[in-house]
């Protein structure tokens, strides 16, 4: 009965569908009297990584039967290489998960030649990637056009598979919603209307419309770019389904002003399969240009998995070392970074009081809005003598970035604040998000 939900929860944004595979996991953790803070912390990554590696193992089967064995290992290799799915796949993030149900779909889906083809198990592993992200159904369009325009049998594939998949998914997801929202909540249709027909994602940054030609795919697929490219003019007729799901995906992203990288990780084991058939076809260069693939990806995706951006997890061991004393009760932490900088309960485990700056988009149609986050970084030192004007209110400990330090110094030394701890972060800062992250305590 403690914890944070954040403003997407009390507007309907978020299903409870994919949490709970992990509040069940936490449960179990709990009945056999395991929930120590680390297993609780690293059970849902490890989780995460085991249903990562049997998509691996999937996509491997299914280019092995489509194929055969040596195409297959070099469609693996390159999976294995690619320094993004390093960086993603043990995330829990919805993108990772409809990355995931995308590859295990993609292996029942009815392509020429396959006879592991079965129009239940595809649609049933897509309509459960949609319920966890509705974007799921964006890479999938054109391939579920093309099967039913191939299917003789049309109308059986509407009346037998279609509708009855979509009304027990969707109304499953709908039971599990009303039961912890406490009413009827159609979280699909809230993400649409958000995201899509709102734009409100905008508030959260934009980029130009070609952003994902430009940056997002090249960046995500790194040095697999020519062989993604050769691979493209090398494969048979039958894969350029493929190339179209990739092709019509970043399409209708690029319609949308606000980007990620992420938002485009389900497309990237198609391209994988591209990769892999020019891998496969380099004959007396596919040594040379295995072992450049291996080095290229080894170093970013060691790089951005294990330093850049660490302190935001690092900082959260310090926080958490608060709940072993007898100071727990007194102690209040308040985050003062970019809104969503640091995990928050999910890391702490305990009843520790805690805030961080807030940035919720508005949803009224005000124009002159300015979230919480923006007014502090506008003034930060007048923010903190404005909120904190009496003494009884202050934090017992601060987190910020190095690079707000100056700015506030004299809040600092007249509170009687002190440094305690020193976190490395990045080594590229960028405007607010300093190079180090420093915890002051009173």
């Amino acid at each position: 009965n403690y914890g944070y939900l954040t403003w997407e929860w009390a507007n309907g944004l978020r299903g409870y569908s994919y949490p709970l595979i992990f509040a069940s996991i936490y449960k179990a953790l709990q009945l056999l009297e395991k929930d120590d803070v680390q297993l609780l912390i690293w059970v849902p990554r490890l989780a995460q990584a085991v249903l990562a590696a049997f998509a691996d193992v999937k996509l491997y089967s299914l280019v092995q039967h489509l194929e055969n064995a040596e195409t297959a290992k070099c469609v693996y290799f390159c999976q294995l290489c690619s320094w993004f799915t390093w960086y993603s796949c043990t995330r829990t993030l919805t993108n990772t998960m409809e990355t995931l149900l995308t590859i295990f779909a993609l292996s029942y889906y009815p392509i020429k030649g396959s006879k592991m083809g079965s129009s239940c198990k595809y649609l049933s592993l897509v309509a459960l990637a949609i319920v966890i992200r509705p974007t799921a159904v964006i890479p999938w369009i054109p391939l579920v056009f093309s099967h039913f325009l191939q299917e003789q049998r049309k109308a059986d594939l509407i009346l037998r598979n279609c509708i009855p998949i979509g009304l027990v998914t969707v109304g499953t997801s709908l039971i599990i919603d009303r039961v912890f929202f406490g009413e009827w909540v159609l979280v699909q249709l809230n993400f649409l209307k958000f995201n899509v027909l709102q734009n409100l994602g905008t508030f959260y940054g934009s980029h130009p419309w070609h952003w994902y030609f430009t940056q997002g795919l090249p960046v995500i697929l790194g040095t697999h770019l020519p062989f993604f490219i050769h691979g493209c003019v090398l494969t048979p007729k039958r894969y350029r389904i493929f190339l179209m799901a990739v092709i019509w995906t970043v399409v209708v992203y690029s319609m949308l002003s606000h980007k990620e990288f992420r938002f485009i990780y389900p497309v990237l084991p198609f391209c994988m399969v591209f990769c892999g058939y020019s891998l496969k076809h380099l004959k007396a260069w596919k040594k040379s240009a295995a072992s450049f693939l291996l080095l290229s990806n080894l170093l970013p995706a060691l790089y951005t998995g294990l330093i850049h951006q660490r302190g935001s997890l690092d900082v959260m061991s310090h926080v958490q070392q608060l709940c072993d004393t007898s100071y727990q009760s007194q102690a209040f932490v308040f985050i003062m970074m970019p809104c969503h900088s640091t995990p928050f309960y999910s890391h702490v485990h305990c009843p520790l009081k805690m805030r961080f700056l807030q940035c919720p988009p508005d949803l009224t149609g005000n124009g002159s809005y300015i979230d919480e986050a923006d007014v502090f970084y506008s003034n930060p030192l007048g923010w903190l003598n404005k909120e904190f004007y009496n003494d009884t209110l202050l934090p017992s400990h601060l987190i910020f970035f190095s690079v707000l330090e100056q700015e506030i110094s004299s809040f600092l030394a007249l509170r009687g604040y002190e440094k305690t701890a020193t976190i490395f972060h990045t080594h590229v800062p960028q405007g607010r998000v300093g190079s180090h992250i420093y915890v002051y305590r009173k």
